[in-house]
C-alpha cells in the first residue's frame, strides 16, 4: 500500500523551522543560514508535504518570468527541494513536485524551471534539461586587451540603473529570467564575509553596461568572481575585457558565468578562456496553450505546426494543438493533424530550442513527418539557451 502524502502551504513559522532543519541537513547549512534564506525567499512561498501530519520534506516557488523570443513568458522557479533522510525513497518528493506542478497549473503559470541534483525524479514529474549554466575561466595575463573606449566609472551596489540594463541584454537571451526581488537580492546584498564592487561601463547620460565581482584567495590563486554582467555594444564588451585586464598585476584569474558559446570571447586573442563547468537547468511545460502563445517568434515567420502532445498529470495538456505563427507572435487552438507527436518532456527542449527537432527525433523524443520537423526548426530555431542565475 502506498502511503499518503498531504501537501500545503506553510501555515507558521514553526513549520518553516522545521522545513528549515530538514534542508539544513540536506544541504549542509547552519540553522541562520537556513532562516536568512527562508526570510528571503518568503514563508508565503514554502510548500511542505506531510505523512501522518510529519512534515517530511519541503521546497520554495519563485514567481518570475523567463525569456523566449523576446517576450517574458510567466515562470515558477522552484529550489530546495529537500526530503528528511528517514522518507527518502518513500515517493514523498514526486508525491510533492506533482502537487507543485498542479498548482501551478490552476495559478495560471506557463512553465517551471529548477536545477536537478538528480534529472530522475524530475524527469518522473514531466521536466527535461532545457538549457545551460556555464562557468568560464580565463588567466588576468592572458586577456592583452588594453584599449577602453568607454569610460568605466564606480557606483553604489544598489544603483536603480542596474534594473534598466539588465532587462535590456535580458530580452535578447533566451533563457534569461525576468529577475524578481528574490534574486536581485542575492546580487545587490553581499553577506558580511564579501564584498561586491560594482562599475557602470558607459557614461550615466548613455550607459552601456555594467560589471558587479567580488574577489577571493583560492588555494594559491587570487580570483576575480563577475557577479553579474551587462555588455550592449562592442565598445561595452571591449571595455569590459579592458578593465578585467587592468586587475592582472594582482589578480591571477577571472571567472564569469556566459553562454556555452560566448561571444565575449571572440574578442580575445587568443582562445585562452575555457568552461570551468557547465549543467542543464531543467524545465517543465505547465500550461501548453499558455506557454506557446506568449513566448515570442522570429517575426518573419508565417506557419502552423500540428501537435499531439501527451501529459499524464495535467489533463488538459493532452490532445491536439495547432500552433499558428504570423508576426512574431503565436496563437493556439485544440485539433489539428497531430503531425508532431511527443510527450511534456519532450516539449521542454523542442520549446527552448536546445535541442533541435532532428536531433530529439533521433533520441525518441518525438515522433514527426518530415514536413512538421522542417516546421519545427523553423519556429524554434535560435541561440543555444542559458542563464547566468543559480536558484
Amino acid at each position: 500500500m502506498k502511503p499518503e502524502f498531504e501537501y500545503s502551504s506553510v501555515a507558521n513559522s514553526e513549520d518553516a523551522q522545521k522545513f528549515g532543519s530538514i534542508l539544513g541537513q540536506c544541504f549542509l547549512s547552519t540553522p541562520a543560514e537556513e532562516k536568512t534564506w527562508i526570510e528571503r525567499m518568503g514563508i508565503e512561498n514554502l510548500r511542505i508535504i506531510r505523512q501522518e501530519k510529519e512534515i517530511v520534506g519541503g521546497l520554495v516557488t519563485i514567481p518570475m518570468g523567463q525569456w523566449w523570443g523576446g517576450e517574458s513568458v510567466a515562470m515558477t522557479g522552484i529550489g530546495g527541494v529537500g526530503i528528511a533522510p528517514q522518507y527518502r525513497g518513500s515517493g514523498a518528493a514526486l508525491s510533492m513536485m506533482q502537487q507543485t506542478i498542479k498548482e501551478l497549473y490552476v495559478k495560471g503559470v506557463a512553465i517551471s524551471v529548477l536545477y536537478p541534483a538528480a534529472q530522475r525524479l524530475y524527469r518522473q514529474a514531466g521536466y527535461e534539461q532545457g538549457g545551460s549554466l556555464c562557468s568560464w575561466e580565463i588567466s588576468a595575463q592572458s586577456i592583452q586587451i588594453k584599449e577602453q573606449p568607454l569610460p568605466i566609472k564606480a557606483v553604489p551596489i544598489e544603483s536603480e540603473i542596474f534594473y534598466e540594463l539588465y532587462a535590456k541584454q535580458a530580452r535578447s537571451i533566451n533563457g534569461y529570467l525576468n529577475r524578481n526581488q528574490t534574486i536581485w537580492h542575492r546580487i545587490m546584498n553581499p553577506s558580511e564575509k564579501d564584498i561586491f564592487y560594482a562599475y557602470l561601463i558607459g557614461s550615466p547620460e548613455v550607459p552601456q553596461g555594467y560589471i558587479i565581482f567580488s574577489q577571493h584567495s583560492v588555494e594559491d590563486d587570487n580570483i576575480l568572481r563577475v557577479l553579474d554582467w551587462v555588455t550592449l555594444s562592442k565598445a561595452a564588451a571591449q571595455s569590459f575585457w579592458s578593465f578585467l585586464n587592468n586587475h592582472r598585476s594582482q589578480i591571477d584569474k577571472i571567472r564569469w558565468r556566459s553562454s556555452p558559446i560566448d561571444c565575449l570571447t571572440l574578442l580575445l586573442p587568443e582562445q585562452n578562456a575555457k568552461i570551468r563547468y557547465i549543467e542543464r537547468w531543467m524545465l517543465r511545460i505547465i500550461n501548453v496553450e499558455k506557454a506557446l502563445s506568449t513566448r515570442g517568434y522570429l517575426s518573419g515567420i508565417e506557419t502552423e505546426l500540428h501537435l499531439e502532445i501527451t501529459d499524464n498529470l495535467i489533463p488538459e495538456n493532452n490532445g491536439k494543438f495547432i500552433l499558428s505563427i504570423a508576426k512574431g507572435g503565436a496563437n493556439v487552438a485544440k485539433g489539428g493533424k497531430g503531425e508532431l507527436k511527443l510527450d511534456i518532456k519532450g516539449l521542454a527542449p523542442l520549446y527552448t530550442g536546445l535541442f533541435t527537432p532532428q536531433q530529439l527525433q533521433l533520441t525518441g523524443k518525438l515522433d514527426a513527418t518530415d514536413t512538421a520537423l522542417s516546421t519545427a526548426t523553423e519556429i524554434f530555431a535560435g541561440t543555444s539557451p542559458w542563464m547566468a542565475d543559480f536558484f
